[in-house]
């Protein structure tokens, strides 16, 4: 035979389950995203840091075709180049629509980067984004010279944001193979180049030096979470500590 005390008890264990379950959820939760901030801030740091240091240096020549499958980011993304290429004229160049640079200083307004194919000497070809400009009615210049710039390495795609809209002129993402894939290009480098100069005679695409302006409020973000799990923890210890107060004192039969 079930005791009323028995009972009681029974009745205040559910009525600490699902409290329960939900503060530790929460808590959970919330200090992931305290510990996730503070790992963006050492990435952040580094890439600061990186990007500092190589755009520093003085360009060197385009590694060889041989190297590319070596390169990767962490070793040689914002290596200063330098290259002679030939812009080809028939080229449909991709229109990557931008609000605003986190690595240019000069861009203060939403436009575009201009992407095009650039062949080199021997005949490879690289994508390069050729500078900002504010509007499409901008005919970027054919023919060859010589670029200096930095290495960069394509952007992931996102399952949220389409890569171009549906002509295949306006981009939303840095994808160098893709771009030559739908515009015709054909097979390009497996990274691509943020020209740096010349400035050309028209002044459009404006091309520039690339230059930390990365803003790194990740300890900031991480301090406010882990408050916040302080908080619930407060929170729920006091709701606890009340309950067990007002708790009435269960009788026997």
């Amino acid at each position: 035979m079930t005791t009323a005390s028995g009972a009681g008890q029974g009745s205040e264990r559910r009525g600490l389950l699902v409290p329960s379950i939900m503060a530790v959820a929460g808590l959970a939760i919330l200090i992931g995203l305290g510990l996730w901030q503070l790992e963006r801030k050492t990435w952040k740091e580094g890439l600061i840091a990186t990007v500092t240091e190589r755009a520093a240096t003085v360009p060197t020549e385009l590694p060889p075709q041989a190297s590319w499958n070596a390169l990767d980011p962490a070793g040689s993304e914002f290596r200063r180049v330098r290259m002679r290429v030939d812009f080809p004229r028939d080229a449909r160049p991709a229109w990557l629509y931008v609000s605003g640079s986190a690595l240019r200083d000069d861009i203060k307004s939403p436009g575009y980067f201009v992407f095009s194919p650039a062949r080199l000497p021997d005949g490879r070809i690289v994508a390069v984004n050729r500078g900002y400009v504010r509007d499409r009615d901008v005919a970027p210049v054919s023919g060859p010279g010589e670029i200096v710039g930095y290495l960069r390495w394509p952007e992931k795609p996102s399952w949220f944001v389409s890569a171009h809209d549906s002509t295949g002129d306006v981009w939303f993402v840095r994808d160098p193979a893709l771009m030559a894939k739908v515009l015709g290009w054909g097979e390009v480098a497996p990274f691509y180049i943020d020209q740096e100069g010349p400035l050309p005679a028209a002044g459009q695409p404006r091309p520039g030096p690339l230059k930390v302006g990365l803003r790194n409020d990740h300890l900031n973000y991480a301090l406010t979470w882990f408050s916040l799990a302080a908080a619930l923890l407060g929170v729920f210890s006091l709701w606890l500590w009340k309950r067990a107060r007002t708790r009435p004192t269960g009788s026997s039969l």
